[in-house]
């Protein structure tokens, strides 16, 4: 029971640093909120939903072809930290979110849809960090891969309806301390599941040798 909590857990913070983070995604349930709505902004928030699922499978594959491998498993644990550490830094970079104004049409899920699609960081996510810990997690139990999964999508979809929510009350939500400071928070989170995929990292690289 500790691990699916454990598990649980982690799966949040990699989805509340996801919803939270100023990425492409996320810049499209922006400007969607702000040009059409809330709930246009939540049809771009639930992007993830629809485009994920093939991206996760065809990652699960391929780490779990490699399970045996141990060197190349420490490779993919070390490329995990550094995209982790990436994202951290990024996260304490976030200074707010830049507005747009301009109007089209609104299309809102096929735009979703594209941002996540063509946006680089779930396809990096899932076979450096997301397989790895799900296929850990498995092993472990289903209940637990379940825990991760259901954690990280819950809080990343919500993380981003969340955001459209506050920024159709208020646009000053973008630029204020509390973003800010939620972004800064995550991303020293982040740091430290870094060090931990460093650790594992070199740990397989030590049992290859």
């Amino acid at each position: 029971m500790i691990e699916v909590f454990t598990f649980l857990v982690a799966g949040s913070i990699f989805g509340l640093a996801g919803g939270f983070s100023p990425g492409p995604t996320t810049t499209v349930v922006v400007s969607q909120t702000l040009r059409f709505g809330v709930i246009d902004g939540i049809k771009v928030a639930i992007a993830p939903a629809l485009t994920d699922a093939p991206i996760i499978l065809v990652a699960l594959l391929l780490v779990g072809q490699l399970a045996g491998f141990a060197p190349m498993l420490g490779i993919i644990s070390l490329l995990g930290a550094a995209f982790l550490l990436y994202l951290a830094l990024e996260s304490w970079r976030v200074r707010g979110i830049e507005l747009d104004d301009t109007q089209d049409e609104p299309r809102s899920i096929s735009k979703g849809f594209m941002a996540n699609l063509l946006n680089p960081h779930p396809y990096l996510f899932w076979f450096v960090i997301g397989a790895p810990k799900l296929i850990e997690a498995a092993e472990i139990s289903w209940m637990t891969a379940v825990a991760f999964i259901v954690g990280l999508y819950v809080c990343l979809i919500g993380a981003k309806i969340l955001v459209a929510i506050l920024v159709g009350r208020s646009r000053a939500f973008l630029k204020s301390r509390g973003y800010v400071y939620v972004n800064r928070i995550l991303g020293a989170v982040l740091a430290g599941f870094a060090f931990v995929f460093l650790r594992d990292g070199l740990r397989f690289l030590g049992h290859g040798g």
